[in-house]
């Protein structure tokens, strides 16, 4: 049994997704006997039920030093880094306190990385200038990089229902919807689709998220809302189509097959998520609640296309992600 430590931070500004992708591999490292930290500066009260649940112990940073005397009082097996907003100096920090090192690409330029193990999701920084930002790292890069959560991994397994089978829309747009695109996409879909069943997702880390939910519930019977679910599994996987926000996420609506609407949020989601919709399971939209329920609406009176998506869609993630990343990070661990 090793010790391994995350540094990752969720905020309404940056949203929830590092830690949640971190959580992914962190369940891994802990199905095979290990024990996981997280070191954070900046963490939603969400995102802390959710690393609490799986019994993570949670360390609170004040400052960059900080971690450095985390590291040498843990010691640690390997760091995992995950954020936009760490630095290459504390990237060149880190792995000067001589653990193995893994961490994310999420730089479409040759950003130093400083890490001998880099996970590259698709749209996640392209190459060959991702790899020019450790050209020395093992990479796993593109689908062989989507980490799926345990609970994902459990509904992927199921046989896929049929979309006659399903007869809701999801609607997702991640742990803080920093776009503000619930509210004005629900009531959008419902002037167009009428009394549809929708399921709406509002994450815990929203700023509001309580009033949120009355002001959804107020737009009929036919929603259900869902704070701060800690499964979206069974969600997806009984959904005819989602209106979702692009992301992590993506991976998660492709890997049960689920016909897509997504919103490009960020720029950096811009390149991954017009890939997607080049698989054709998916259509990528700019955040404007009009389009996004117009989207939506047409794909929701064409079943059969639907069908076609979803079968296209299941096809392109394998569930195994999480296994990849956590046998390379034990692999480096060897060679230390």
């Amino acid at each position: 049994m090793a010790d391994f430590l995350f540094r990752a931070d969720a905020s309404p500004r940056m949203g929830i997704g590092h830690v949640m992708r971190c959580l992914a591999i962190a369940e891994g490292l802990a199905d095979r006997g290990h024990r996981c930290h997280f070191a954070c500066a900046e963490l939603t009260e969400a995102a802390a039920r959710r690393l609490d649940k799986e019994g993570i112990t949670r360390h609170v940073l004040d400052g960059e030093a900080a971690f450095a005397v985390l590291v040498r009082a843990l010691d640690p097996a390997a760091l995992i880094l995950d954020g936009y907003h760490l630095t290459p100096a504390f990237r060149r920090e880190a792995a000067s306190l001589g653990r193995p090192v893994l961490t994310f690409q999420d730089h479409a330029d040759a950003t130093p990385l400083h890490a001998g193990l880099i996970v590259n999701p698709p749209g996640n920084g392209a190459d060959p200038a991702g790899r020019a930002a450790a050209p020395d790292a093992l990479w796993i890069c593109g689908r062989e990089a989507i980490l799926l959560r345990r609970e994902l991994r459990t509904a992927l397994a199921l046989a896929m229902l049929p979309i006659e089978a399903r007869p809701s829309i999801l609607v997702s747009f991640g742990g803080t919807d920093p776009a503000g695109l619930t509210l004005p996409v629900a009531a959008a879909l419902t002037r167009r689709l009428g009394p549809v069943k929708l399921e709406v997702v509002i994450g815990g880390g929203l700023v509001g998220a309580k009033a949120l939910v009355g002001e959804i519930d107020a737009l009929g019977s036919h929603i259900s809302v869902h704070l701060d679910p800690f499964e979206l599994g069974p969600l997806m996987r009984r959904s005819g189509l989602a209106v979702s926000a692009a992301g992590g996420t993506v991976g998660e609506l492709a890997g049960l097959g689920v016909p897509s609407v997504i919103a490009v949020i960020a720029e950096n989601q811009r390149l991954g998520a017009a890939a997607a919709a080049a698989d054709g399971w998916c259509r990528a939209v700019d955040p404007d609640a009009a389009a996004l329920a117009e989207a939506a609406a047409t794909l929701w009176r064409d079943p059969a296309g639907r069908a076609e998506m979803a079968i296209r869609a299941r096809g392109l993630v394998d569930g195994r992600g999480v296994e990849r990343v956590v046998e390379a990070l034990l692999g480096i661990c060897t060679k230390v």
